[in-house]
C-alpha cells in the first residue's frame, strides 16, 4: 500500500487545490464588486442583469465549456488577439483550468453575497452617510464587514465548486497530466481505463475535502451565531 502511494501521481490534487484558490479569490472579488453594484439597480435591468450573473449557475457545465472555448480558441477573434498580442494562450492550459472554474463557481460568491448584503440593517448605511463617510468607503468599511459570514460561506463554497469543477474545464483546458488534469478528470479517467482502486481512492479524497468544507462552514456559522446572541 504505502508503494503505491509513493508510486501515485498527486499532481491532479496540486492542480486541483491551487485552481480552487484561484478562482476562489478571483470570485470573491468579483462577487462582491457585482453584488454591490446589483443593489444600486431596480426593475428590468437588474432582473437582466441577475439573470446573466447566475446563468452558469443553471447552464450545463459543457455548455458553458462550449461557450468559453469559442471565445478562447486560437481560431477565433478573441483567443487569436490574445496569443498574437500577448503570447496568452488559454486553451489546454492551467489558465483555462482558472477561467472555466471561475465562470461556474462565480453565481455562487455572487448570490451569497447578495443575499448578504440584502439583510443589512439600512440604518448602519443611514449612519456611515451622517458620518460624512463615501459610499465606496461605507461599502468596504461598513457593509462588507456586516455581510461577513453570508461572504464567507460564499467563498468556501466558491473554492468547493471551482475545485471540484468537470465539465467546462475539460472542455476548455482538457485533460493534460501534470498540466491541467484536474481530480475529477482524473476520475473520469482512470475509470474508462477500468482502475476502480484508483478512482475509489480519488473519490475518498474528494469526499473527505468536501465534508472538511462543510463542517468547517457550519462551525464558523455556529461561532458568529452565538456571538450575535452575546450582543
Amino acid at each position: 500500500m504505502m508503494e503505491w502511494l509513493q508510486n501515485l501521481d498527486w499532481s491532479p490534487l496540486w492542480i486541483s487545490v491551487k485552481t480552487g484558490l484561484a478562482a476562489a479569490v478571483i470570485c470573491f472579488f468579483l462577487g462582491i464588486y457585482a453584488a454591490g453594484k446589483m443593489m444600486r439597480l431596480h426593475g428590468k435591468t437588474k432582473a437582466v442583469l441577475d439573470g446573466i450573473l447566475t446563468l452558469p449557475m443553471v447552464l450545463p457545465p459543457t455548455v458553458a465549456g462550449f461557450f468559453l472555448l469559442l471565445l478562447f480558441s486560437k481560431r477565433r477573434p478573441f483567443g487569436a488577439f490574445l496569443y498574437s498580442t500577448f503570447d496568452i494562450k488559454v486553451v489546454q492550459s492551467w489558465m483555462g483550468c482558472v477561467i472555466a472554474a471561475v465562470v461556474i463557481a462565480f453565481p455562487l460568491m455572487y448570490r451569497n453575497a447578495r443575499a448578504a448584503f440584502e439583510q443589512i440593517d439600512v440604518n448602519l448605511i443611514y449612519a456611515g452617510r451622517t458620518l460624512g463617510m463615501s459610499e465606496t468607503k461605507i461599502f468596504w468599511k461598513v457593509a462588507v464587514p456586516a455581510a461577513g459570514p453570508g461572504i464567507a460561506s460564499g467563498t468556501v463554497l466558491t473554492f468547493a465548486r471551482a475545485m471540484g469543477e468537470y465539465g467546462a474545464t475539460s472542455m476548455l483546458a482538457g485533460n493534460i497530466s501534470g498540466k491541467t488534469g484536474t481530480i475529477s478528470q482524473k476520475i473520469a479517467m482512470v475509470i474508462q481505463d477500468g482502475d476502480y482502486g484508483t478512482a475509489g481512492f480519488w473519490v475518498v479524497i474528494v469526499l473527505i475535502a468536501a465534508l472538511g468544507i462543510v463542517v468547517m462552514m457550519n462551525l464558523f456559522a455556529a461561532k458568529k451565531m452565538k456571538q450575535l446572541k452575546k450582543w
